[in-house]
């Protein structure tokens, strides 16, 4: 019943299409029958180009979103410690934070060159706010109760970190790598359209220019799924991550109750 809950929408969508394109109801050129996006996949992944595109855009996703998740959470812990620092850095990070990192595309062009660099930094750039101000806010709202537990179970300030505070801010850490991961992975494709000569947005931007709509709808469609296959990946292992954080504290604090 749940699966079927979950394909009831797209299969909606898809029934839609299929009646829209075989009614001619609306220009072929503008929405390509359902058979003819399969055609342009088949094409495009035999010759390889779809790959090629997809290898070139999940490298620069992963570069960014990495760089964004270390140094997001890196500097929430930080900062969440150090009140007085995260203030006086406030206005300028909320200055990056509202300025959409699309517009710093000519900048970044000029300070970094034309090749991978200005892509993995949009990449940063749209990954880093969410990533930072989940962990900020994560580490500033851990129960004050949890911490007199720890003091009392005698912890040493390591163990009160990795066995009490990790645990109770990783559930606002996990949302923002989620969050952190979405507007990454729909920024590189932004930035692709504009500035890049290979990646899934590259394929969208050039297929529309010559009309090829079949190939811009295999480009969507490899972005949809592909997103939402790293987003489930990314939230499973970040959900094994938060169990296996908790188990650990359960044990901790049973071995030193005893």
């Amino acid at each position: 019943m749940r699966t079927a809950l979950y394909a009831a929408g797209p299969l909606f969508l898809f029934i839609l299409w299929l009646a829209a394109s075989h009614i001619s109801a609306v220009p072929a050129v503008l929405l390509p029958s359902p058979i003819d996006v399969l055609k342009a996949f088949g094409r495009l992944a035999v010759s390889g180009e779809l790959f090629d595109h997809t290898l070139a855009s999940a490298a620069r996703s992963l570069a960014g979103f990495a760089l964004a998740s270390l140094t997001g959470v890196g500097l929430g812990l930080f900062f969440s410690r150090r009140l007085k620092a995260e203030q006086s850095v406030h206005l300028v990070l909320e200055a990056l934070r509202v300025t959409p990192p699309l517009a710093m595309i000519p900048l970044l062009i000029l300070w970094l060159g034309i090749n991978e660099a200005p892509k993995i930094a949009i990449v940063f750039l749209s990954g880093f706010f969410p990533i930072y101000l989940n962990t900020l806010t994560a580490f500033k709202n851990v129960d004050r109760k949890l911490l007199e537990v720890g003091a009392s179970l005698d912890f040493s300030s390591s163990e009160v970190f990795r066995l009490i505070m990790l645990p109770a801010a990783m559930p606002g850490i996990l949302t923002g790598l989620r969050l952190g991961f979405g507007y990454s992975w729909r920024a590189l494709v932004g930035a692709e359209l504009i500035a890049a000569s290979s990646g899934l947005g590259y394929l969208i931007n050039e297929s529309g220019e010559y009309l090829k709509t079949d190939c811009v709808f295999v480009g969507i469609i490899t972005i949809a799924l592909l997103g939402i296959a790293a987003d489930q990946a990314l939230a499973a292992a970040l959900g094994r991550m938060s169990s296996a954080a908790r188990r650990q504290t359960k044990s901790a604090c049973a071995a030193k109750e005893k």
